[in-house]
């Protein structure tokens, strides 16, 4: 592409894990309200005590969000770490660093919670305030 982008995100342009898009104007709302969704979920299974599933549904949200601004910026991804990288990318001068660290990390607490059965309360709680911090700053950066 030769526009400055890291090689990993030309990489993953290059492996069409990460591809130019068209974005209808539907598309972006309806991920808001997914993540909006996927956040309400959360918090009801946190207060349930289903940590598991808190977390689960926070990263989620997060996912949602993040796939919000990546649409916002025409690109679609195919794995979940193809947005990560993206968002990284394209975000990195919108968004908190922490805002970043965070969504990476509640991508692996999701896997360990998913495959190996591994999850915290803290882990929970973390992935919601994440979720809860970065679909606020999506719905600013988009409004």
């Amino acid at each position: 592409m030769g526009s400055g982008l890291s090689p990993e995100f030309e990489k993953l342009v290059d492996e069409r894990k990460l591809i130019k898009a068209r974005i209808s104007r539907g598309m972006i709302p309806k991920e808001i309200e997914a993540a909006k969704a996927d956040l309400r979920d959360a918090r009801d299974s946190f207060e349930q005590r289903k940590y598991k599933w808190a977390t689960i549904q926070g990263y989620y949200s997060l996912f949602h969000g993040s796939r919000a601004l990546l649409y916002h910026r025409r690109f679609r991804e195919k794995s979940h770490y193809a947005l990560f990288v993206a968002i990284r990318e394209l975000y990195s001068s919108e968004l908190e660093p922490s805002m970043i660290d965070t969504f990476e990390e509640a991508m692996n607490l999701r896997q360990e919670a998913d495959y190996g059965l591994i999850f915290s309360k803290d882990g929970a709680i973390e992935t919601i305030k994440g979720a809860e911090a970065l679909l606020l700053r999506v719905c600013e950066l988009l409004k």
